[in-house]
């Protein structure tokens, strides 16, 4: 086995996996889809299909652009999504008559309906996460700290 030459330094050893702040945040996001899933399955959503839907309970009438800053996907992502949920009845979208190139977003009945049902799974998640609020807050508060970061590092 031969040794580095003089000079050379040897290549610091590679971190656990487990040791890795981005590995935890990924491990929890896919343990939370995991959560998810059944929830959203009964209400016939996917988990960005019901981001869109919160945001929406939370303030309606709200157009593309809007709803894409607050959730930090563009519009190519977010058009096809909102295409399905105006195809189940859930939204409608319509052109802004004071500016055409703006969608506006509303919810239909049938979505103002589905959040009634939609509480339940804040409940589950809650259960399941078994932290009280103030951690909860906490360790989001950190987390988009840390998103904020990256975002300002891209930006850059």
């Amino acid at each position: 086995m031969s040794s580095p030459s003089p000079g050379t330094a040897t290549p610091a050893p590679a971190p656990e996996v487990s040791d890795m702040l981005c590995f935890s945040i990924y491990a929890a996001g896919h343990a939370f889809t995991q959560l998810y899933r059944p929830l959203l399955d009964k209400l016939g959503l996917t988990y960005p299909q019901y981001l869109v839907m919160v945001t929406l309970w939370n303030r309606d009438g709200q157009n593309v652009k809007e709803l894409g800053k607050t959730l930090f996907l563009d519009s190519s992502t977010l058009t096809p999504l909102l295409k399905r949920l105006d195809a189940a009845g859930l939204i409608t979208r319509t052109r802004n008559p004071r500016d055409e190139r703006e969608v506006l977003l509303r919810l239909t009945p049938a979505g103002q309906a589905l959040k009634g049902e939609a509480a339940e799974i804040m409940r589950c998640v809650a259960a399941a996460v078994g932290q009280d609020g103030q951690t909860i807050d906490t360790l989001r508060a950190a987390i988009d700290t840390i998103r904020d970061r990256l975002h300002a590092q891209r930006k850059a």
